[in-house]
């Protein structure tokens, strides 16, 4: 099952259940919209590949039990701020491919 990871990675912020900025590579690495555009330039730092937005688990709607009440977001924080000059080097060198050419 997909981790919903509480905040970025990078800048800590908050990323409740229902956000629409988190963004996540194929790892489940979470950052906000902002930093994936302005930090990371959809190059993830972990892995290398791009990201995607994460889904919202369904709050209200229970089809077989399956809510963010019987599955919460993890309280887990991974707050690892990227080394920017090795995100420039990785971003240099494979930055001009697309996420699904890497």
């Amino acid at each position: 099952m997909l981790e919903l990871r509480p905040s970025c990675e990078h800048c800590n912020t908050p990323l409740p259940a229902d956000s629409t900025q988190a963004l996540i590579c194929s790892f489940e690495c979470t950052f906000c919209a902002e930093c994936v555009s302005k930090v990371l330039n959809n190059v993830c730092p972990n892995c290398g590949g791009g990201f995607a937005p994460r889904p919202i688990r369904p709050s209200r709607v229970d089809v077989g039990g399956n809510t963010l009440a019987a599955n919460p977001m993890s309280t887990s924080v991974k707050h690892r701020p990227v080394d920017l000059r090795r995100q420039a080097k990785l971003v240099a060198t494979i930055g001009t491919l697309a996420p699904e050419q890497r």
